[in-house]
């Protein structure tokens, strides 16, 4: 499936923030429709084939929560929420109704399009990968490995990395949301004592984030966690 054949609701009373959403989006190719409110975007749900959602959260006559909440009444399409509220409260109450991803106004607009990517790519290929046993699959958001083949793609993009870092992001990815130190992570990968070794991972963790985040100083995937170590988020 080809970006053009690819259909995406927008959905913002801003009509501004729309409209960039748009902008952005067909810059990548994809077919884009705006709602303004959550009776639009229910109304378009039912008529077009979608493959995407972007959902705002304040919005009149009937806001976001209630519009996903619909939706999901009978359809499974990866849904974006999108608030300029940054509390952790929305940001739960948007992923129990349902939505597969969440962030925050003002965003940056590379990391929407890679989210926008990301939920595609799991919704359109990863549950018809024919002849792959998906429980031998380690992902986190849009970030999967094939141990079989020894194949890391991100956001449907394959990632060259060398033998030790593949290890250490196998090793954080298949124990994600789990802290480890610097010796831990050692031992793990090159299954030797831990001495001074906390330049070399540190080095290798650099070069792997190099790979994997938009930003590497403001990590999605790969994070540090001050005095304790690091972890591979589990989206």
């Amino acid at each position: 499936m080809t970006n053009k054949e690819i259909n995406i609701l927008v959905v913002d009373d801003d009509r501004e923030i729309a409209g960039a959403i748009e902008i952005y989006l067909r810059n990548e190719g994809y077919t884009v429709f705006k709602a303004y409110d959550g009776l639009q975007a229910l109304e378009i749900s039912r008529k077009e084939p979608l493959h995407l959602i972007i959902m705002d959260i304040m919005m009149p006559n009937m806001d976001g929560v209630q519009a996903t909440m619909k939706i999901r009444e009978d359809n499974n399409i990866p849904i974006i929420m999108l608030s300029a509220k940054s509390e952790d409260y929305d940001k739960i109450t948007g992923l129990n109704i349902g939505a597969d991803d969440y962030i925050t106004k003002p965003f940056n607009p590379l990391e929407l399009v890679a989210r926008v990517r990301s939920q595609i790519r799991r919704y359109t290929d990863l549950g018809s990968m024919a002849g792959i046993d998906r429980g031998k699959l380690l992902h986190t958001g849009g970030l999967i490995i094939d141990d079989d083949a020894k194949r890391v793609t991100l956001d449907g993009d394959e990632i060259q990395f060398t033998p030790t870092e593949y290890g250490i992001l196998k090793f954080l990815t298949e124990n994600a949301g789990r802290v480890y130190s610097t010796g831990q992570i050692y031992e793990a990968v090159w299954n030797e004592p831990s001495i001074n070794t906390e330049g070399t991972v540190t080095v290798h963790i650099r070069r792997i984030r190099e790979k994997i985040e938009i930003d590497p100083k403001n990590p999605r995937y790969l994070k540090v966690v001050w005095g304790v170590g690091y972890k591979m988020e589990k989206i």
